[in-house]
């Protein structure tokens, strides 16, 4: 799996097509991760002792993972993701970069 907790990542297609945000939640075994700001629904909320009120929250839903790509900053735009491996300090160590520009993520 290439999306992590805490990448910036670009929304390919849906209804929220072309917007970013940061990586809440990844749920590998169902292919889905919640994204900040992406897919906000309303869910009416029971009165608890952290929210005494209640009420109507919104908040993010999970999107399929085939719907988001990394983010590049740089580049400004959906990054395709290779791994290379490097050596520091004696130590091999894989390092996710960019196909494109070749630069690390």
């Amino acid at each position: 799996m290439r999306i992590k907790k805490g990448d910036t990542v670009y929304v390919l297609c849906g209804e929220d097509k072309g917007k970013t945000g940061r990586v809440l939640h990844v749920y590998p075994k169902k292919g889905t991760a919640v994204v900040e700001g992406v897919r906000m629904h309303k869910r009416h909320q029971r009165p608890t002792q952290r929210n005494p009120k209640g009420g109507v929250v919104t908040m993010e839903g999970p999107i399929h993972l085939s719907n988001l790509a990394v983010y590049n900053a740089s580049s400004g735009g959906p990054a395709r993701l290779g791994v290379r491996t490097t050596e520091e300090d004696g130590r091999k160590r894989r390092v996710r970069i960019d196909v494109k520009t070749g630069e690390e993520i």
